[in-house]
């Protein structure tokens, strides 16, 4: 494995910043605490294809990029750096995209995909319930066959891009066999496929994060995704290149918090010097520097694995929780670096605070992930 990016990936580190520095940037600040609509959503996002964002992990005779995950992780993290709801709203529509791609028949692919690479369509992926989070095999949310349909009654929770979205990949009971009666659906929006309740949120609020309601939707019999009875294998698997980008997310905020430090530190006088000659000051840049250094590094190892098609579920429990607690305490000191001014909304670091604070809970909390790893490590499960 490489610990360094190749002269491509650089470049296309470099590019992709300076595009969004530029163009992203004051969108991200005019969105800072509020919700993205899918009118600015969607003409952003065609912004955004041309550097391999959502089609860079496709292929191209199906109109992607086949960039390579590392490229890919590069992409998003700049992207979480300036503008994390925007990147939320992007990876979960590529998340969509490639459950369809992965699992779905010709007919699905010919019919969704297209427009989902093309941000014609935004996409959402509904998993959780109100009381069923790091367990899908308690899901209680039915579908039942009805002729040439299925009928979907029953709620969803958490779902990001649930309110922007166009089409969702829904995960629900079709039998009573256990983990082995949760199949996948592919539900339209508009006419009668879903409503939904916007959730506040403590941060990340220009990504809309939603509570989806079904209520005796009838989805075509050959909207099923893949084999019935499929439905939790597939999005387990899912979750691990889920969790690489989760700690992406986190990364790209801790470093935009780290830049924002360094700065203010180097600028802010006190005693007749800048602050950032004080010891406590350097231990506290040190202690975020090599904290992200080390995250940075599971991640890309998460990512690296997963483009490599082998089980890496430990890896990347590793590089989720740790990218994502690592980022609270990068955030925190951020703030601390700007004392009072850190506390104010006239500065960002309160923001990138809530923003990482968000983030050690989806797709597996932190002790979900350590649970894994250990029973991995033991060979024995605690559940």
């Amino acid at each position: 494995m490489r610990f360094d990016l190749t002269e491509e990936q650089k470049l296309l580190q470099q590019s992709v910043r300076k595009f969004l520095d530029s163009e992203m940037r004051p969108y991200a600040e005019e969105y800072a605490d509020k919700m993205i609509t899918k009118e600015v959503a969607r003409p952003l996002l065609k912004k955004l294809l041309p550097f391999g964002y959502i089609v860079g992990a496709f292929p191209e005779e199906v109109g992607g990029m086949a960039l390579d995950a590392v490229s890919q992780g590069i992409l998003y993290e700049e992207l979480f750096r300036v503008f994390p709801g925007l990147a939320g709203v992007a990876f979960i529509t590529q998340e969509c995209a490639l459950s369809l791609y992965e699992g779905g028949s010709d007919k699905q692919i010919q019919r969704y995909l297209p427009r989902l690479l093309s941000a014609e369509l935004i996409g959402c992926v509904a998993v959780t319930e109100p009381g069923v989070g790091s367990n899908p095999a308690d899901l209680t949310m039915r579908a039942v066959p009805e002729g040439d349909f299925y009928r979907l009654n029953g709620e969803k929770i958490w779902i990001s891009n649930g309110s922007i979205s166009d089409v969702c990949i829904v995960l629900a009971k079709t039998g009573d066999e256990g983990k082995k009666s949760l199949s996948r659906f592919i539900v339209e929006k508009e006419p009668n496929g879903y409503s939904v309740r916007e959730l506040k949120k403590l941060g990340l609020h220009a990504w809309p994060t939603s509570e989806l309601f079904f209520d005796n939707t009838l989805v075509p019999k050959e909207n099923l995704l893949g084999r019935p009875g499929d439905g939790l294998k597939e999005t387990l698997k899912a979750f691990e290149r889920a969790r690489c980008f989760v700690a992406l997310a986190a990364i790209g905020i801790a470093q935009a918090a780290l830049e924002a430090a360094i700065q203010y530190a180097q600028e802010r006088k006190q005693w007749g010097k800048s602050i950032g000659q004080h010891q406590l000051i350097q231990e506290m840049i040190a202690d975020m520097a090599t904290e992200l250094d080390a995250a940075r590094l599971l991640a890309y190892r998460g990512l690296y694995l997963v483009g490599k098609g082998v089980r890496c579920d430990t890896q990347t429990s590793m590089a989720k929780w740790y990218a994502t607690e690592a980022a609270v305490r990068i955030t925190s000191h951020a703030i601390q670096i700007h004392g009072a001014y850190g506390l104010s909304k006239e500065f960002p670091v309160e923001r990138y605070f809530r923003d990482a604070r968000m983030l050690t809970i989806p797709d597996g909390s932190t002790q979900i992930q350590k649970l894994i790893i250990a029973r991995n490590m033991l060979g024995m499960a605690a559940f």
